[in-house]
């Protein structure tokens, strides 16, 4: 593309709306929406910063926010001395609603590698929180393990899993698949309720994700059940929702 044609499409009347949100975070939204759609191509190099900030009628800040925050996407590449470069589109991972699979296993099904960083783990003395979700007994302890999932590389989601104690009493065994464990033990959950919510991820979140501080993101609430219906599972996680969708199939009920 021409410096011309970067001109027409950073006018400001094409991305800014009053109050709604920084300028910057205004800005990635429309770059991103550009490359998806292809209207930046990929392989193009951007303007320099400062042509940038005079096209767009911002400051030198207000636009590096913003392609920092593509870089962190990874649909612009920075290369030293050279300038930031479109990078193809990142693929995004479907996960179905109504299907109990792990994240390792949602990632194999579609041919891509996943990886586990343990960020914490060990027993200890459950939350009032966890109390109620998991009808934990007086003096009882739980187990929890707060990972961060990655596939081929790319930070996904971050996830604290907490299950009573006598249900999971080694949470150090969990290296890469929860679910894995469970079912070797014959514990593993049969089915779960799960709650997604939208949310601007935390400064500590972000920064494992390689997201900006405020960014839209995915929260997800899951309750796994034994066959008995008793629930041994309490999930919750921080997903990009750049790179994920979630799937639910709806059927029209028939009346007799």
């Amino acid at each position: 593309m021409k410096d011309s044609d970067y001109k027409i499409l950073l006018a400001t009347e094409h991305w800014f709306r009053p109050g709604r949100g920084p300028r910057y975070q205004q800005l990635h939204r429309y770059l991103s929406e550009q490359l998806a759609s292809g209207q930046i191509p990929v392989n193009s190099q951007l303007p320099p910063e400062r042509l940038l900030a005079e096209m767009a009628d911002v400051s030198r800040v207000t636009v590096r926010q913003a392609v920092s925050q593509l870089v962190a996407d990874g649909v612009v590449e920075q290369r030293r001395g050279s300038g930031s470069y479109v990078r193809a589109q990142r693929v995004r991972h479907e996960q179905s609603l109504s299907s109990l699979v792990s994240f390792s296993e949602t990632m194999q099904e579609r041919g891509r590698t996943s990886e586990s960083v343990v960020l914490s783990h060990g027993l200890f003395s459950p939350s009032p929180e966890e109390v109620v979700t998991l009808g934990m007994a007086p003096g009882a302890r739980v187990a929890r393990i707060e990972r961060l999932r990655l596939s081929d590389g790319v930070p996904m989601a971050i996830e604290l899993s907490t299950l009573p104690e006598n249900i999971l009493h080694q949470p150090e065994r969990v290296e890469k698949s929860l679910y894995d464990v469970l079912r070797q033990q014959g514990r593993a959950p049969v089915r779960a309720i799960q709650r997604v919510t939208a949310i601007n991820v935390s400064a500590k979140d972000a920064k494992l994700l390689k997201l900006s501080e405020g960014m839209a993101a995915l929260r997800i609430v899951r309750i796994g059940y034994l066959d008995s219906g008793r629930p041994i599972e309490f999930t919750q996680g921080v997903y990009r929702s750049d790179t994920y969708d979630f799937v639910s199939e709806l059927r029209i009920e028939t009346r007799s």
